[in-house]
């Protein structure tokens, strides 16, 4: 189990999933490069208790910064997304599928 208590599988799974950030969908980098190309791990609903494969991902470093503990309809509509065309058609499969599982009255309250 990493630091963040995700489980030794998990990190594995997701590693091999997640080779791009899952959001604006960058290639990682090696840690010699710049480091808004590393991959950090990301709770796509931001729930530290939720550890399981569909919101454990990985992303940039930019991203994750920008994306804070923002929820993600509302970090979607943010300068930052729109000036990368992040969008919810354009993400990895992994965040299109937290963004449908949300109940359409938190989608209606978030924009």
């Amino acid at each position: 189990m990493n630091r963040w208590k995700i489980p030794d599988w998990l990190e594995k799974e997701v590693k091999d999933r997640d080779k791009n950030c899952v959001y604006c969908r960058i290639e990682f980098g090696s840690s010699k490069e710049t480091r808004k190309l590393l991959a950090t791990w990301e709770h796509i609903v931001n729930d530290a208790r939720i550890v399981n494969r569909e919101n454990i991902a990985r992303c940039c470093f930019s991203c994750n910064s920008s994306k804070g503990t923002k929820k993600l309809f509302d970090w979607l509509e943010f300068d930052y997304c729109k000036k990368r065309e992040i969008t919810k058609d354009t993400v990895a499969e992994v965040v299109r599928r937290a963004l449908a599982s949300q109940p359409m009255s938190n989608k209606m309250l978030q924009g």
